[in-house]
């Protein structure tokens, strides 16, 4: 007696990962909530709250990238206004700020900016093209892209 297979019928697979977009750019955030350096933290601390954030980049005048303000600066800010006894309201966004960012390219595929959130431990990459903020790609958007192409073929 011979060995039956139960596997059935194989599906013949399209060709479709040539029109998936798997670009940062296809995925990443462009509304963004931006901060100022002149800024007081205690209003980024507000912001971040109201908008159930976790941090942002931080723009000029003409929205070029100058740093990145997140809840752990915010955190060392109140923890050492207690720690000194100092006000608050003194320091701004620019003294606390990340101000060496790292970015990335927005036509860098998804699967290698996740490869880059592993690598680096960073939880938002910001986007600027010509020397402006065009978007913000988070590990989040990473795994919405994920979601949205596992029934794609990853080759």
């Amino acid at each position: 007696m011979g060995i039956k297979s139960f596997q059935g019928a194989r599906k013949q697979q399209q060709n479709s990962t040539l029109d998936a977009p798997f670009k940062v750019s296809d995925y990443m955030t462009r509304n963004l909530i931006t901060f100022k350096p002149e800024q007081s933290v205690e209003e980024v601390i507000e912001s971040l709250i109201n908008n159930r954030i976790s941090g942002g980049p931080v723009v000029n005048d003409k929205n070029e990238l100058v740093g990145i303000i997140s809840e752990g600066d915010c955190l060392k800010q109140i923890s050492d206004s207690r720690y000194y006894n100092m006000p608050m309201e003194q320091d701004t966004v620019e003294k606390r700020m990340i101000k060496h960012v790292e970015t990335i390219d927005g036509n860098m595929n998804v699967f290698d900016a996740a490869k880059k959130f592993l690598d680096s431990k960073i939880r938002r990459f910001p986007i600027v093209e010509n020397g402006k903020l065009v978007g913000q790609i988070s590990q989040k958007d990473i795994l919405k892209a994920a979601i949205k192409l596992k029934g794609q073929n990853w080759k």
